[in-house]
């Protein structure tokens, strides 16, 4: 959508005389840094919120109470995880589900989603509290 935005931007710049095109020069700068940056990026802070709310019953601190060796530990989510310790691990996890973890695809966004991943992707690297 970003994109889109900024290629009607550019293209109805082209259209501006030199001298209207200095004056919103500030604005299509604006637009091209946008469009340089990725379409999506994770909210760590925003995951956490969506961890707490959803997922920390059975995983609080990284753990897991219906599982124990199956954790969001770093090494067990290396071990455990279907194709290895990554957001898109994760989020292909939380989506689908697998075992006794239900599938969160019908109840959570695609944004919360990728928050979580990056949540617990950054937890196990900095170690679970």
């Amino acid at each position: 959508m970003k994109i889109a935005i900024v290629a009607s931007l550019l293209a109805s710049a082209s259209a501006f005389s030199i001298k209207q095109a200095a004056q919103g020069a500030a604005t299509i700068g604006a637009a091209a840094v946008i469009a340089t940056q990725p379409v999506f990026a994770a909210d760590v802070a925003a995951g956490e919120q969506v961890f707490n709310a959803n997922c920390a019953a059975c995983h609080a601190g990284g753990q897991n109470v219906i599982m124990p060796e199956k954790t969001l530990e770093k090494e067990a989510l290396e071990q455990y995880l279907a194709g290895g310790r990554n957001e898109k691990a994760v989020i292909n996890q939380v989506t689908n589900g697998k075992n006794a973890m239900p599938a969160f695809g019908g109840r959570l966004g695609d944004d919360e989603i990728a928050n979580v991943a990056a949540y617990v992707i950054s937890s196990s690297e900095a170690g679970w509290e």
